[in-house]
């Protein structure tokens, strides 16, 4: 298959590379089971530019995000069996262009250290995260925008 480089323009002017199908952007949703329907209403109000790009998820969030939504998502496996990790992994790889990561703040979760390691890679390759359904409008709509998408409209 053929791949591409779409590049980000970081604060500053530099540029980041995310290796990514031909012109498609990819971003992953991510939602703890108290943040999901948050992240049910987030896709469903975004669906006509979500259904546009390439969605990668953890297990149960894509599988409510598809059957919920309609939307054609990547699953992965649920957070705590690994999901975190493999988005972890394609962030590390460029791959991924933001993640949406609806997190219940008030609740421990047994893969902490998985979660830790999602948000440290992604400051280390600087990808854009969101973590709050307002950081999450932020980052569709510049997502969106470097997309030539105003989600206003």
């Amino acid at each position: 298959s053929r791949v591409a480089s779409h590049a980000l323009r970081r604060p500053g002017g530099s540029l980041r590379v995310a290796v990514v199908p031909p012109g498609m952007t990819r971003i992953a949703l991510i939602a703890h089971d108290d943040e999901k329907p948050e992240m049910l209403e987030f896709a469903a109000e975004h669906e006509s530019y979500l259904s546009t790009i390439d969605i990668v998820t953890t297990g149960t969030t894509g599988e409510r995000i598809r059957d919920e939504v309609g939307l054609d998502v990547d699953r992965k496996a649920s957070g705590p069996m690994g999901g975190d990790l493999q988005i972890g992994g394609l962030v590390a790889e460029d791959r991924i262009d933001a993640i949406v990561f609806l997190r219940d703040p008030q609740t421990a979760q047994p893969h902490e250290p998985d979660i830790s390691a999602l948000l440290r890679i992604c400051d280390v390759h600087d990808v854009p995260l969101a973590t709050t359904r307002t950081s999450a409008e932020y980052v569709l709509a510049g997502v969106a925008a470097d997309d030539g998408v105003d989600l206003d409209h």
